[in-house]
């Protein structure tokens, strides 16, 4: 019995495996614990394996790799159409293995230990953000329901808590409420201060890693979205062009086309949402300044303006980051806008 690709479909505790050989045909059943893949995966010679993209992949794909075999990851809807008849395990795993022998499977690259913590501590900070601003929200009506209405800005509710707790102001409150207004208080000041200390920690990240710090000379990404990119990413060379960077992002136009009329209909909205957001929010930040500019991108910028809305002119100037983000990766350069000739 000769394995050349090994289906591996994960669980929390058990794993159903499934290898074929070189012709295809199924010459493994297996299931057997998250262990003992690993200890069975030093037994067999090299051979390919392949495994949906999913929590824990990144781990068992690194363990199996040390041991000589190559390690394919696939999004699990590209594995999908594969699964025959009634949904199990073991044609999960049958599914898996039959894709990786595709060749025009789409396969995602192995992550290092390292990136993983990068993307683990941006997960954080999102969820630390969303916290954040839901306290802040709450706080609001709160207040409202007790006739306090705060105008926007964070400024302004700042004020507004401070003159009701720390001042003759905040009579109008009940005991009751003003001290649990000041436990919210610093709960806020609390989360304040978490997220202050994780975007010091990607600023001294982009600092030290080379390619962060290439994608910070692009106008409108930081330290946020260069280690976001940079972590997500890995290997550069797994996108062939710009424009497939830009598509996994899902920052390129939707097409919906019938009887040969093609029609496009916003984004595809693919991929990351949070990498997306980071490069929307760094393009609508970058884009008054980059449209007054006298540079290609600045022109390119002006004539899109002209003829279309500005959130369209976002979301272009985002994908158009996309590229650049690849080219710098890919030929390990720093941004340089090019002036307009004279």
């Amino acid at each position: 019995m000769t394995i050349a690709v090994l289906g591996i479909d994960l669980g929390k505790n058990s794993c159903s495996l499934v290898g074929l050989d070189a012709a295809g045909r199924v010459v493994l059943r297996r299931r057997m614990r998250r262990e003992g893949v690993i200890a069975f995966g030093a037994k067999l010679p090299g051979c390919v394996v392949a495994m949906e993209a999913c929590c824990g992949a990144h781990h068992m794909g690194r363990a199996l790799a040390e041991q000589g075999h190559t390690v394919r990851l696939m999004s699990p809807e590209y594995v999908r159409p594969y699964v025959k008849a009634q949904k199990n395990d073991d044609r999960d795993a049958e599914a898996i293995a039959e894709a990786a022998t595709r060749p025009t499977m789409r396969f995602v690259a192995l992550k290092s230990e390292a990136q993983l913590d990068v993307q683990t501590l941006h997960r954080v900070r999102d969820q630390l953000v969303g916290e954040r601003t839901a306290l802040t929200n709450q706080i609001r009506s709160v207040l409202l329901e007790r006739g306090h209405v705060v105008a926007q800005g964070r400024a302004k509710l700042t004020a507004c808590l401070a003159a009701l707790l720390d001042t003759d102001a905040g009579a109008s409150l009940t005991p009751r409420m003003r001290t649990l207004m000041a436990e919210v208080r610093e709960r806020w000041q609390d989360l304040d201060q978490r997220i202050a200390a994780l975007d010091a920690e990607f600023a001294e990240q982009a600092r030290i890693n080379e390619d962060a710090r290439r994608l910070t000379t692009i106008p409108g990404i930081g330290a946020l979205n260069a280690t976001a990119l940079v972590a997500a990413i890995g290997d550069v060379a797994s996108f062939a062009r710009g424009r497939d960077l830009a598509a996994w992002l899902g920052l390129v136009p939707r097409q919906v086309t019938t009887g040969g009329k093609p029609r496009l209909v916003g984004i595809t909205k693919r991929g990351s949402k949070y990498l997306r957001k980071t490069l929307v929010q760094g393009a609508r930040a970058a884009l008054p300044s980059l449209r007054q500019s006298d540079t290609h991108l600045g022109q390119w910028l002006r004539g899109l303006l002209a003829r279309s809305h500005v959130n369209t002119a976002v979301v272009a100037l985002a994908a158009k980051m996309a590229r650049i983000v690849w080219a710098l990766l890919r030929h390990g350069r720093v941004y340089e806008p090019a002036a307009v000739a004279a």
